[in-house]
Order: structure tokens, then sequence, then C-alpha cells
């Protein structure tokens, strides 16, 4: 992908930066209350925060298209962000303004599809590499098929799931923007590839991660699969749903590290 009009586009200046909006923000005293943010969990299961606050207890600390909840037990030094709909656009917009705000680490926490026959609904996968079939990495870095995620991150995210009893393996996600147009060729390349999972985010974050120069990485939890060239649904959810929940104590755990 590039842009034919402006193919060095990510070369370019851009006249609004996402440091102004946080000052404008602060001077209409809309800007959520976390003064020491070092790290920020991306989660698109938005009840969990509430869901798991018996484990790690949160505040409401503010909104940002979507609502942001300060861990109490990181002395507020983590902040989880949820609500905020997905994609890679909106992920990459939050995460440059949490850059902005002092954010060091981030990590989104997102559902996907499994490409690969031994996934199933309720696995974890962390992912080290994206293929940017997505548009908005390409605003950010030169064409290219993939983009790497932080390895020490990925590391240290494996190691707290397994940890705390969850089974997990490392690799690539395919990220793409129409999720309605994952096509049987596709499909049948990434597989042969070894690429794990499908979704909608990782790339644009790992793309703002090596832009801004900030540990980045994602946690794919399959939801529904893909991998015998068919739709296939879950037959129950309890297993997403507890991976869910340990994914969401690893990640918080390894940020407020």
């Amino acid at each position: 992908m590039n842009f034919p009009n402006f193919p060095a586009k990510y070369e370019g200046q851009s006249l609004l930066n996402a440091q102004d909006i946080i000052e404008y923000r602060r001077r209409l005293n809309r800007l959520p209350d976390i003064p020491n943010l070092e790290g920020v969990l991306l989660c698109l299961e938005r009840g969990l925060p509430r869901r798991m606050r018996w484990k790690a207890p949160v505040k409401m600390a503010g909104n940002m298209n979507g609502d942001l909840y300060a861990v109490k037990k990181t002395n507020n030094r983590v902040a989880v962000m949820t609500g905020f709909g997905g994609g890679a656009p909106m992920v990459a917009e939050l995460a440059e303004e949490f850059i902005a705000m002092g954010a060091k680490r981030l990590v989104l926490m997102t559902w996907g599809g499994a490409l690969q026959p031994d996934l199933h609904a309720g696995d974890i996968v962390v992912c080290g590499q994206a293929i940017r079939d997505e548009g908005t990495s390409y605003h950010y870095l030169p064409a290219g098929k993939t983009i790497s995620s932080c390895s020490e991150l990925v590391d240290r995210l494996a190691n707290s799931i397994r940890l705390k009893g969850g089974s997990c393996t490392t690799g690539c996600t395919w990220t793409t923007d129409a999720p309605y147009r994952e096509t049987l060729a596709e499909v049948r390349q990434y597989q042969s590839e070894g690429v794990k999972t499908v979704e909608m985010e990782s790339a644009g974050l790992f793309a703002i991660g090596q832009v801004r120069d900030v540990q980045t990485a994602s946690v794919v939890v399959i939801m529904d699969s893909l991998a015998n060239y068919a739709w296939q649904a879950p037959a129950s959810l309890n297993a997403i749903q507890h991976s869910l929940e340990t994914v969401y104590m690893a990640a918080i755990e390894v940020l407020a590290g």
C-alpha cells in the first residue's frame, strides 16, 4: 500500500499533534486526572475493569473517546482504556495522546480470529509482529509487509500470562481494516506463512510505538476461526472470558513493572 499523491507522506510535518490536543484539554479542564501515567492497557472488552475490580481496584479517571480508569494498586501509574470502539485509526489516535501524557508502555488486548487449525476459542496469542493490511501505519512509516512490536514486552507478557495459569503462544497477526473482506486467498496465504490470528488494531499500534520510541505489544484472545476456510463461531464464551481476565491481570502487572 502507498499513497499515490503523496508517496512519502510519512516524512511530512504534521500541522496537528497529540500534544496540542492534550494541552487544549488541559486548558479546558477536561484532561483525565492521571499525572504519573506510565503504561496503558487498551482493552476492547468494555466491562472488564468493573468486573475485575475485586482483583485490581480502579477509579474513573475521565473520558477520551471512551472510559479511562486508573489502577489503584499501581499508584495510578497504569490506566485501562475501554469503550473506544476499536480499529487501527482509533487505537493509533489514543496511543498518540497517551504518549503525549507520559505513557512509555502500551498494550492492546483484543479479540481475533484463528488462522491456524490448532488454535481454538479462548486461546491466547501474544503478537510480536503484524502484517500491515490496514491504512494507519502507512501514514507513519514507509510501505512494508510487516511491522514488529517490542520483543521485551512480548516476552514479559507471555511469561506473566503463563505464571497466572494461562496457556499462550507468540507469533504474527494479520491486521486488516475490513473484517468482511478476509478472502479465501489471503487466509490460505497467511496460514501457509504461519500467521496465527487476524484482527484490526495491532499494526497501527506497533507503528506508533516504532515512530514514538515507546514499548508496544498486543495480545489476541481467539474468538472465532477461519482456519478451515469457513467462519466458525465459538460454541461457548466461557473460555474466552476466562482468558480475557487472565490477560487483563497479566497486562496490568507488566505495565506496572
